[in-house]
Formats: structure tokens, sequence, C-alpha cells
């Protein structure tokens, strides 16, 4: 896959993830405008998660099905359909509905992730993905840069606009840019796609990896979605443009997957997710110092962004090596427990806040990261990365000598009965 293609499915990755996310540094305002009280504001990221956690039972599944390039350019247009419904919406419940139904098609995502898994070589899978990945990222990231300045200027309204274009733009782009994939097996039918995907959660390393991405993306989400409570009030009291500039701290998370996708390729994908939870868990005690200062709240960003990606690539490319076969079903359902967790950390970190101020927040988020720590701590060895079980195999086999005029045929071979007596 050459750069420039890697490079739009980065953008299609930032734009679609942006669609779920852009609320969070606005939180509050828009809240207010649509009439919800404080403590259920959290739910305006929430409602995304929930659609998106719809699209990736019932929509991700089409990966396996169907051209991923056609699906990747469908899902953009829906997509554009549901904010465009937010931006106008009168009343809060049709800014929800517009936001579930934006998030339910924002699982693009996932399709684009299998995409490029699938053209990719084996040797360039964890690089292709990491870089994709990092579109993800600047996308979260990068959005609530863009949001609190387009906020700030021309109300929360023209960031799902601005969305709405974009989405739209890039599914023309995919159209004309991406070849279609060269599939060497006939696609499953869309039943045996689902079954295929619910038959996952029967085995131990997808619900190992599973479950560590539930945890982490509730750390993640306690952060992001009840960041700019505490910044928005006092002794802070920053504006929303403001409260978007912390976004660029988290933009070491791209950092973070590129990198990771270099490790996993090299076949350190297990000890690079426990190293990156210890991070995590430490980031938090810098994260808790924000009603103090704020040099120490970016440092902790900096590091949980860049913790959170590290281990969310290593967990993709574990499993998209252990099922290519259907890496969009594998990887659809893996974002189940993104979804799961990022919406409770989204809805569970403004009501900790309202009742225990950001003390309580910050313990919320240690005590997710720490809970993804043990679980990696309790099956590290599962699974062994490709090279290591090459090795493994290669040394299980029986050592022979070569004999003169080449290697013993099979009947020959030691432990093979020749018909022949042993003296």
């Amino acid at each position: 896959m050459n750069v420039w293609r890697r490079l739009l499915l980065a953008v299609v990755c930032g734009v679609a993830v942006a669609s779920v996310y852009a609320a969070q540094p606005v939180l509050e305002v828009m809240g207010r405008d649509l009439g919800l009280p404080a403590e259920l504001s959290g739910w305006i990221v929430a409602t995304g998660q929930f659609g998106y956690l719809a699209g990736l039972v019932l929509l991700v599944p089409l990966g396996d099905v169907v051209d991923r390039r056609r699906l990747i350019a469908v899902h953009l247009a829906i997509t554009a359909v549901g904010v465009t419904l937010t931006a106008s919406a009168p009343a809060a419940w049709m800014a929800l509905a517009g936001l579930a139904a934006a998030g339910a098609f924002a699982v693009v995502v996932q399709t684009t992730v299998a995409y490029a898994a699938s053209v990719s070589l084996p040797a360039e899978r964890g690089r292709n993905i990491g870089v994709v990945t990092s579109g993800v990222v600047v996308g979260i990231l990068g959005a609530r840069v863009a949001t609190g300045t387009l906020a700030e200027v021309w109300g929360w309204r023209s960031v799902y606009a601005v969305l709405a274009v974009l989405s739209l733009g890039l599914a023309a782009v995919v159209l004309v840019a991406l070849p279609p994939e060269e599939r060497p097996n006939p696609p499953a039918r869309y039943g045996q796609a689902v079954v295929a995907l619910g038959g996952l959660f029967r085995q131990r390393l997808f619900l190992t990896r599973g479950l560590i991405a539930f945890f982490l993306f509730a750390s993640f989400g306690t952060l992001w979605s009840g960041l700019s409570l505490p910044l928005a009030g006092a002794p802070w009291q920053l504006n929303e443009s403001q409260i978007g500039l912390f976004g660029i701290a988290g933009l070491a998370g791209a950092l973070g997957a590129g990198r990771a996708g270099r490790w996993a390729d090299a076949g350190r994908a297990i000890p690079v997710t426990g190293l990156a939870l210890t991070l995590l868990v430490l980031s938090w005690a810098a994260i808790a110092q924000l009603p103090w200062t704020l040099w120490l709240l970016i440092v902790g960003i900096v590091a949980l962004d860049f913790a959170v990606q590290a281990v969310h690539v290593s967990n993709q490319h574990l499993l998209t090596a252990a099922h290519p076969d259907r890496t969009s079903s594998v990887i659809g359902g893996y974002m189940i427990f993104y979804s799961l967790g990022s919406a409770l950390g989204a809805a569970a970190t403004t009501a900790i806040f309202t009742a225990h101020g950001w003390a309580g927040s910050s313990l919320l988020g240690a005590g997710f990261a720490a809970c993804a720590l043990a679980v990696w701590a309790t099956n590290r060895q599962l699974p062994l990365d490709g090279a290591k079980l090459r090795r493994r195999r290669v040394r299980a086999l029986p050592r022979q000598t070569p004999q003169r005029g080449g290697w013993p045929s099979p009947r020959t071979r030691p432990g093979r009965s020749s018909g022949v007596p042993r003296r």
C-alpha cells in the first residue's frame, strides 16, 4: 500500500471518529442549548457510543460480505446524514437521534482498518494498521481543537455542518482513489458473518484483548468526556476554544500508534501492552493535579494518549494476525468492547464529577486503567507472537542429520517404522 492511500484511509478514520467525539469540548454549552441538565450532559457522547455499538454488531460484518471500498463510501455518506440532523436539531431528542445514527455508521473506521489489513503484506500489516489508526487519534483529538474554535466563532452546530461536508467529499474520493480488494476466497454470507462474530466471544485471546480494550477506553473516556467540566469552572474558567487546545497534547497518541505498529511487526506486542498499561495508570497521578496546575495535566494527557494508542494498535495487530480471513468481523467484535468502555467512561465521569469533583473522576480513570493492567498480567502469555510461535514449533520438531546423498526419506526417519529390524 502506497503512502497516499494510507494517508487517505487515515483521513477517513479521522473524520468518521470525529463525528462521535466532537461534542466533548462543548458538552456544557451544547447541553445548555438543548435543555439537558449538567449531570446528564455526558449522554451526548454516550449516545453516539451506543449507536457505534449497534453498528459494530450489525454493520461491520458486512465488510466480510461485500466490497469494503464501496462499503466505506456508503457509510461515510450516511454518517453525513446523521451529523446534518444533529446540526439542525431544535430539541435534544433530535440531536441525540442524529448522534446515534452518525455513531452507528462511524463504524466505517473498522471497515477501513480491515481494508488496510487485508491489502497489506504480512510483514507490513502492523505498520499500515498503525498509520491508519493514527488517523483515529488525530480525528478524536484534532476534532477537539477544531470544535472549540468553530464553536467559539459560529456555535457548536457549525462543527457538525463541517463534518457533513467532509464526509460526503471523502465518500466520493474513496470510490475513485482506492482499488477493490482481491479476495482469494468467496465472501461469506451476512448471516454467516454475524454468527462468526458471535463465535469470537468464546475464544480466550479475543476475550482477553477485548476486556483490555473495555477498561482501556473507559479510562480514556473518563478523561476526555469529563475534562471540559473542571476546565470551564473555577479556578480556570476557560472558554470552548481554549479547552479544545488541550487536544493538541493528546496528538502524542498518533506517535504511539505508528510506533506500536512497528513494535508489533517485530513481535513485541505483548510486552509493549504491559508497559503501556503501566504508563496509563501512572498518567492519572499527573492528570489528578488539574485543580492546581495545567502543566502536569498536559504531561498526563501526553502519557495517557500515547499509552492508549500503543495498546490499541497492539490489540488489533494480534487479532488480525490470528484471524486473517475475517478481519472485519474480528475488528468489529473487538470494538464492541471499545464502544462499551467509552460509553461507560463518558456517562460515569460527569456523574462522578458532579458528586465528588475532579479527584473522584481521576480515581475512576485510574481504577479502569488498573483493571486493564490486571487483565493483561493474568493473560500475558496469550498469545505467543508469530515469531516466537514459529521458533517454538521448530524446537519441537525432532532433530535430524542429513545422510550421504541427502536427507533420509520419510519412511526411514527416526521414529518411523521402516520395516527393517533395528540392530
